[in-house]
């Protein structure tokens, strides 16, 4: 069972699980919001909220997981930070994953059989790009392409669908987490967020002292 974060959009928060014995994946509880300036504000009632919906208490969870992005700097160190935290409060692994990789994986658990091209907003007139070819014979998704930044009005045509995601849902962070594992194919991204790009603002040189 795990509890799983992102915020490389807005913010989801969810509690997911996976039957050893069937190998069903369920999603026991998710709440979030498309707000992409409050990620701070709103993660621990989130948090807190999840596992409430859930009626399960931390010391439950087998891990947390955590999207990495792409997503722009101050919000998605929200998410990841809060996820190790948590991951390292209650012992449990840390497990990243690539948001669109979770975003794809959810499109084509609900029946899409094309190529897709999966499209976030990166701000600064740009989106995060990254296209994928299916799923592969343990169902987690082919990505061929990305993640990588495109100017707006400049985004490659998809060879087959775009999709434009407002929000990356959580539970599909901890189901692709749950499916990784049982496959034995973690980790499945590495553990650093996916900017693609610097943050605004950056540390000083500081001044010269004159003695």
């Amino acid at each position: 069972m795990l509890l799983a974060i992102d915020t490389s959009t807005g913010t989801s928060v969810a509690v997911v699980d996976r039957d050893g014995a069937s190998g069903e994946l369920r999603c026991l509880a998710e709440t979030g919001t498309d707000d992409t300036m409050r990620h701070a504000e709103v993660i621990g009632d989130f948090i807190r909220e999840a596992l409430a919906g859930a009626g399960i208490d931390r010391d439950r969870l087998s891990g947390v997981a955590a999207g990495m992005g792409p997503g722009p700097f101050t919000g998605l160190r929200v998410g990841i930070a809060a996820a190790h935290a948590f991951a390292l409060g209650i012992d449990r692994p840390f497990v990243p994953v690539v948001s669109h990789d979770a975003i794809a994986w959810s499109r084509y658990r609900a029946g899409e059989t094309r190529s897709l091209q999966v499209v976030t907003d990166a701000r600064r007139r740009e989106f995060a790009v990254s296209e994928y070819d299916g799923l592969d014979d343990d169902g987690l998704p082919v990505r061929v392409l990305g993640p990588g930044l495109a100017p707006r009005d400049e985004v490659p045509v998809a060879r087959g669908i775009r999709f434009d995601a407002t929000i990356v849902s959580a539970g599909a962070i901890g189901m692709l987490a749950e499916l990784a594992f049982a496959a034995g194919r973690l980790p499945l991204a590495a553990d650093a967020p996916l900017y693609l790009r610097a943050p605004d603002v950056t540390p000083s040189a500081g001044k010269r002292v004159l003695q």
